[in-house]
Order: C-alpha cells, then sequence, then structure tokens
C-alpha cells in the first residue's frame, strides 16, 4: 500500500495492483500527484520526499534510521506541523515550509541547493540543531541528499543534493536521503547557467515537497 497526505490533511491508501491508468484524470483533477502514484508505485516501502519542482519531479528516499532527527525536522517542516520564524517577516508560523522556495544555489558539476525563505543562503527556520553522522553514509556517488550548514551543528532547513563525487563533505554535513527517481531533473537543474556567480540564470521553484510514507 501507497499512503500519502492529501491537501485537507487525509490519508490517501492505494493498492499497487489496483493502480490504473483510469484514476490519472481523477487525481489531475483534485491536485494530486500522479508521479506519486504511478512512479512510486515501483518503490519499496519506506519513507521518501516528492520534489515537484518547476523543471520536474524527483523522489528522495529519506534515512530515518541514520539521522533521525534531521529527517523528522525535515519532514515535519514539508509537512508544516512544526513551528517556524519566517525571516521574511520575523513571524513564527506553522505551515508548510519548502512549497514555493527555490533552488537559489546551482553549481554545476557539485550540487543544487534550496530551502531558504530568502533565496540568499543565509535565511532557515529560526533554529539550529545538531549534525548527524553515520559511517556507512558518504558522499562517494551523484544523487546524495543533506544538509547545507554554517559550520559544524548549524542545520536549519537548507538541504542540497549532489551532482557527484563530493567526498570532501564526508563527515562535515548530514546526510539524510538519496535520490531514487527523477534524477534527470536533479541534472537538469545543475545544467541551468549562473553567470556572474551561483545564482540560476531562471527561478527554479519547488512547487511543493510531499512526504511519502509507502507501506
Amino acid at each position: 500500500m501507497c499512503s500519502r497526505k492529501n491537501w485537507d490533511g487525509s490519508i490517501f491508501m492505494i493498492s499497487r495492483r489496483k493502480l490504473i491508468v483510469g484514476i490519472v484524470a481523477g487525481l489531475s483533477v483534485v491536485g494530486i500527484s500522479v508521479f506519486s502514484y504511478i512512479k512510486l508505485n515501483e518503490l519499496p516501502p519506506g519513507l521518501y520526499a516528492e520534489f515537484n519542482t518547476s523543471e520536474g519531479t524527483f523522489v528522495c528516499k529519506l534515512f530515518p534510521e541514520k539521522a533521525s532527527h534531521t529527517v523528522d525536522n525535515f519532514v515535519k517542516l514539508s509537512e508544516g506541523t512544526k513551528e517556524w520564524r519566517d525571516p521574511r517577516d520575523n513571524q513564527i508560523v506553522k505551515k508548510p515550509f519548502y512549497d514555493g522556495l527555490t533552488f537559489h544555489r546551482v553549481v554545476k558539476g557539485f550540487m543544487i541547493q534550496g530551502g531558504d525563505p530568502m533565496a540568499s543562503g543565509q535565511g532557515g527556520p529560526g533554529y539550529f540543531f545538531k549534525d548527524e553522522f553515520a559511517d556507512d553514509l558518504d558522499f562517494s556517488k551523484p544523487g546524495v541528499l543533506a544538509m547545507a550548514n554554517h559550520g559544524f551543528n548549524t542545520n536549519g532547513s537548507q538541504f542540497f543534493v549532489t551532482l557527484g563525487p563530493a567526498t570532501h563533505l564526508n563527515h562535515k554535513h548530514t546526510i539524510f536521503g538519496e535520490v531514487v527517481k527523477g534524477m534527470d531533473t536533479v541534472e537538469k537543474i545543475g545544467n541551468i547557467p549562473t553567470p556572474g556567480g551561483d545564482a540560476p540564470s531562471r527561478r527554479v521553484f519547488m512547487n511543493s515537497v510531499k512526504i511519502l510514507r509507502i507501506q
């Protein structure tokens, strides 16, 4: 079975075997991602994050058993179940954090970075939390999902996805997931020109970040 929270907070359950093309139109009408129910139907049980961006969709498997606090923070920010301080107006809010934000930083061949309401690299949720390092997780391949920071134990909301090996980051940034679907979308974002710096020449939006619980 595959479950996810709908726009009204309810849980939608669907059988892998009973997933049929006939539901596509209905799902589109109510704004539920068809990608989730067709592409993710192939995935094994686990906790996933679906990034629906202006350049396409990609999906990451999350590692709660390796980085429990980091995953918990990411899930709660994504679903809007945790309070955070909006740096744009200094107000305490409790709503989905990532929806509508951008990938503000792109370094070709290295990584794409997002999760900053200010889109400057300086914004966050108004708090920090500690690093979590697992000996069996490293930056030896593309598609690694990890926390951006300003030094040890300064995690907040910003994250990045690698475009290639980056072993110099081992035990410096918390790894909490990896891309399992849509790496071509990540690479597409990573290939956007960045004239004069690392800001992409066109804005890349996270239309939504949805947490998927596949059972």
